[in-house]
Formats: C-alpha cells, sequence, structure tokens
C-alpha cells in the first residue's frame, strides 16, 4: 500500500503540470459526486456477508444479481441528472465526464461479492493485492492521459479505470461465477442489515466529499483544484490505512464480541497498528507542505502554494478523523449498525453545518482555510462521544488509549526534531531535497513502530523463558 500511495502521491504531482486548476476543480467535482453515488453499490451487503453466521451458495448468487441490478438503474439515472448537476454547478463540461461514472457503477458492484467472501475468509493478503494494483493503474492511467493532453479527462477516465481494475482483480484472486437465479426471500435478512450499513456507508462518503461539492459551489473550480490538493495530500494515504486497518478488524471484531476483554485487546491492537502508520506520516506531511506546494505547478505555471496551510492543518485532521474510524467495525462486529449511522450522520451534519457557514460568511482568499478548520474542529467532539461508549462496549478506559498514544507521539517528536537538525544542515535552497529526506525519515519512524509493536506481540506470545529453553 505504501508503493502505491507513493506512485499515485507522485504521478498527481506530475499531473497537476499538464491540467489547469480549472479541469482539475471541474473532475474533482464529478470524482466527488461518482464517490457518494458508489457507496450505494452493494446496498451495505459486504458488510452483512462478512457478520453472518453462515451463507448458502443462493444467497451470494442472488446478491450478486440484485447489486449488479440495482447498479445499472443507478448508473441511468446518473445519465439523466448530469445536464441539471452541470447547469447548478455553471460548469457545463462537467456533463459529459458524469458518462465515466456512470459506466464504473456496475463493475463496482460486480466486486462486490468477490471481495467479500475474501474480507470473510480473512484473505487480507489477496485484498490487498487488488486494492494496491487497481491504485497502481488507475495512477498510470491517469499519468498517461494527462501527458498526452486529455485534460480533465485523465482524471475522470483514471476515476473508471479503478473499478475495472478493482474488479478484474477480484475475480483473478476470488473467482465467481453466479448462477442466474434470484431469490428475495433468501437474502432479506442480509438486505435487512445491509441498508442500515449503507446509511452508514452513505454518510462516510458524503463526509470526505461534501467539501468538494460546497468548496466548488462556492468559491469555484479553481479554489476546488487547491482544496483537492490539500485534503488528497493529507487525507488519502491517513484514509487507505485506516481501511485497511478496519477492514482487518471487522471480522475479528465479530469473532471475539461477546468477550469484552479479547474486544478491548483486539481493539487497542488495531488502535496501535494504526497510529504507527498514520502519525508519523501525517506529521511528515505537516513538515512537508510548504516544499511539496512550492514543487506543484499547473499548466499556467500558476503556483498551488496557497494550499500549503490547508495542507497542514488537514494532516494534523486526519490523525482524529481515523481514529475515530476504527469505531465502526467495533459497532458492526457486534452487531450495533444503528449507532454506526448515528455517528456517521452526526458527523456529516457537523461538518456540513460548519461548512455552509464557513461558505456563507468567510470570502474566497481565506475560504479553504476556513473550510479545513471545521475539519480539525468536528473530530475531537466526536472522539469524546466514542470514548464513552467504547468503555460501554468493552470496558476500554482512557488509561489504555493513552497507552497506545505514547510511541506514537515519541516518534513523531523525534521525526520532528531530526527534520529540523536537516534542514539546518542542507538549508533551504533545495525544495526537493528537503522533501526527500522528510519522506524517507516519515517512511522510516513508520516501519520503526511497525517493527516494534510486532516484537512487543512476539514476547507476548513467546515469554522470556520459552525462548531460553529453545535457546539451550
Amino acid at each position: 500500500m505504501i508503493i502505491a500511495k507513493l506512485t499515485d502521491f507522485g504521478t498527481i504531482l506530475v499531473v497537476l503540470r499538464f491540467l489547469t486548476k480549472e479541469q482539475v476543480g471541474a473532475a474533482s467535482l464529478v470524482v466527488a459526486f461518482g464517490t457518494v453515488i458508489e457507496a450505494l453499490d452493494g446496498l451495505g451487503t459486504n458488510n452483512a456477508v462478512v457478520q453472518a453466521p453462515s451463507l448458502s451458495r443462493l444467497q451470494l448468487d442472488s446478491l450478486f444479481w440484485f447489486i449488479v441490478g440495482a447498479a445499472c438503474v443507478v448508473a441511468g439515472l446518473i445519465l439523466l441528472a448530469a445536464p441539471w448537476i452541470a447547469s447548478f454547478y455553471g460548469i457545463a463540461a462537467v456533463a459529459g465526464y458524469f458518462l465515466a461514472v456512470a459506466v464504473k457503477q456496475p463493475l463496482v458492484a460486480a466486486a462486490v461479492i468477490p471481495l467479500a467472501i475474501m474480507n470473510r475468509e480473512l484473505q487480507y493478503e489477496r485484498i490487498a493485492v487488488v486494492n494496491v494494483g487497481a491504485t497502481f493503474a488507475a495512477a498510470l492511467t491517469r499519468l498517461g492521459l494527462a501527458i498526452v493532453g486529455a485534460g480533465a479527462w485523465a482524471i475522470v477516465i483514471a476515476y473508471l479505470a479503478s473499478g475495472f481494475f478493482t474488479l478484474v482483480g477480484a475475480l483473478l484472486l476470488r473467482p465467481f461465477r453466479p448462477q442466474l437465479r434470484v431469490s428475495m426471500a433468501a437474502i432479506s435478512p442480509l438486505l435487512r442489515f445491509g441498508w442500515r450499513a449503507t446509511l452508514s456507508a452513505l454518510c462516510e462518503t458524503m463526509i470526505n466529499n461534501v467539501h468538494y461539492l460546497l468548496v466548488g459551489w462556492f468559491y469555484g473550480a479553481a479554489a476546488l483544484a487547491e482544496f483537492r490538493v490539500a485534503f488528497d495530500l493529507a487525507m488519502e494515504p491517513a484514509n487507505a490505512a485506516g481501511t485497511l486497518i478496519n477492514r482487518t478488524a471487522l471480522p475479528v471484531f465479530a469473532k471475539v464480541s461477546a468477550v469484552r476483554e479479547h474486544l478491548a485487546q483486539s481493539l487497542t491492537w488495531s488502535l496501535r497498528k494504526l497510529l504507527a502508520v498514520v502519525a508519523p506520516f501525517a506529521a511528515a506531511v505537516v513538515l512537508a507542505a510548504d516544499p511539496i506546494t512550492a514543487l506543484i505547478r499547473d499548466e499556467q505555471h500558476r503556483s498551488y502554494a496557497s494550499a500549503s496551510l490547508p495542507l497542514k492543518i488537514l494532516a494534523a485532521a486526519a490523525v482524529l478523523r481515523v481514529v475515530m474510524q476504527l469505531a465502526y467495525p467495533v459497532m458492526f462486529g457486534s452487531g450495533r449498525p444503528h449507532m454506526a449511522v448515528r455517528l456517521s450522520a452526526t458527523t456529516l451534519l457537523l461538518l456540513s453545518a460548519g461548512m455552509l457557514m464557513v461558505g456563507l460568511t468567510v470570502p474566497t482568499p481565506s475560504g479553504i482555510v476556513a473550510m479545513s478548520t471545521v475539519w480539525l474542529v468536528v473530530p475531537p467532539l466526536l472522539l469524546l462521544w466514542q470514548a464513552r461508549n467504547l468503555r460501554r462496549f468493552c470496558n476500554l478506559g482512557a488509561q489504555d488509549l493513552i497507552r497506545a498514544l505514547g510511541a506514537p507521539l515519541v516518534a513523531v517528536a523525534i521525526l520532528v526534531a531530526t527534520v529540523e537538525v536537516g534542514r539546518v544542515l542542507i538549508g533551504s535552497g533545495s525544495p526537493a531535497l528537503e522533501l526527500g529526506m522528510i519522506l524517507t525519515l516519515g517512511v522510516l519512524a513508520c516501519v520503526g513502530l511497525l517493527l516494534r509493536d510486532q516484537q512487543r506481540v512476539d514476547r507476548a506470545v513467546h515469554p522470556a523463558g520459552d525462548h531460553a529453553t529453545i535457546n539451550e
């Protein structure tokens, strides 16, 4: 995943040089709508498949055709709504881009069941291969199209390509050939569970995209391009790590949810793994914000330097955000999807209200900074709420959470100190050299924390006495 995200990050920097800010903003708006719509694919049944005690082949076949059929209906509605959306935002070109969004829906829907089966069977390595391969292939597609002058289509078609490559990878690693049969009675229990998960996923996807819709509406395509760059660089790597940890945690939480002590142990393990990756990377993004934005220019040689402060704010918010997201697999795994819906709806309401207030009161020069600040204010409020729920569900106290934070905080402090020493040694004349130093140190900090945690697990599994016996 690190390799794929670094490739994605590198290609984004190159692609931005071939597109104007307006083209990036228009494509970002379409992708944001597509991502929100994509949350409806599967209708939450992927979580239902993982959580169900048993599954029949009839249920899997019926779910597949039901999901794909629903996705085709959604694709038709997208094509009908595209001209209205383009008119609302005053960007006529985006209507055509929605064709890619419509085509992607059945592709993603067809991959839901194979991916859910792999998740249920704890085949995390295969899922990682699918996700990394799709990310890598879509990044190369975006880069190639941008170089040949495709403009905004480079971003839009790459968005479509990620769905295609996900489907291909899922079917290669977990072949699934459904029989043409549908039994609504067989899948109705899964759909009842799934519709709640769908509401939660829809809210969650809206949370990750509502800012694009509002920034584009209030401040225009160019400002949206700057906000998109800041948000992607800050949030996407953290979200990728959070998604992997949560996907790993969900079936585990489902199996141990009956024993509160085991659930608490699994949760703290997941939190340590998450912070080991996200905390150093977020610190590295804050430290690298100025050189990164200094290097980025669009096709008309306009700088993205104004995205530096939003990038720093969003990087700090990313840590809080992914920690808060760890509550979702706890809720789904313990059979409480209604609580996940409540958390998602509350988060969406607070973010939307804050951003609407910003859009109505803050002028364009400070708009994206204020929008980013909303992201930093809302997650701490929700974390306080979730801390109380976690104590009730799995008897997890504040001391347990603080212990999980200790090593990442020390690693971040060492990272910051080392970077500052490095800046003194190399000077400020080369943003590229400074950026390379920061990213290298950030990766080393992540690897160090992960190795430390693995050693801790090994000591717990094989106490010192056992090692002594083996060595003798």
